[in-house]
């Protein structure tokens, strides 16, 4: 299993450090503001809200070329849950992705919550986390830690579906703040 550094240590990050472990992959959870500890991982995974992307690209972009960087955002305006915070034809993976050349970016957890993600299920079906990205080999990496974790991988395509990904969980979370559906619940595809 790969090697995985997680830069974020609130309930996400926690939470995916946990399934990357349970999964049999080596983890170091880095708090975004901890810029003195080097990323070491294969695997990347950015678990910091949307607008502290910016911030880690321009500290750490040198070290997260040739990594799979994992973008879980939901670029969403959290002040009036409202609308994407992107331009209509991008996401927050596709910025991401032109910053930082030479990583292999790929969309994934941005659709669930980590009540669920710690739990592996919702409504009695396993959790399924959706992937998107132009990478086959790297989403095919990520979607075998998921799978060792007992989760469900899907590739929703390339990283143009990054934006769809995105509208996704921004309608998932604006449920659960308007009170329509709870943090437990979560997304599972049935085949």
């Amino acid at each position: 299993m790969p090697h995985i550094s997680i830069i974020g240590s609130g309930n996400m990050g926690q939470v995916i450090a946990g399934l990357a472990g349970k999964g049999g992959g080596t983890v170091e959870l880095i708090g975004h503001s901890d810029t003195d500890r080097e990323v070491t991982g294969d695997i990347v995974v950015l678990a910091v809200p949307y607008p502290a992307v910016g911030q880690v690209i321009a500290q750490r972009g040198a070290q997260l070329a040739g990594k799979i960087v994992v973008d879980i955002t939901n670029p969403l305006d959290f002040e009036t849950f409202d609308s994407l915070t992107v331009p209509a034809d991008s996401s927050a993976a596709a910025e991401t992705a032109a910053a930082l050349p030479d990583s292999r970016v790929v969309k994934a957890f941005n659709t669930n919550f980590a009540g669920t993600l710690a739990t592996g299920t919702a409504g009695g079906q396993p959790i399924t986390v959706l992937l998107a990205g132009d990478d086959a080999d790297a989403k095919a990496v990520l979607a075998g830690v998921i799978s060792a974790a007992g989760l469900r991988a899907v590739d929703a395509g390339s990283l143009k579906r990054a934006r769809e990904l995105e509208a996704v969980g921004f309608l998932q979370l604006t449920l659960a703040v308007g009170e329509k559906t709870s943090w437990t619940g979560g997304f599972s595809l049935a085949e």
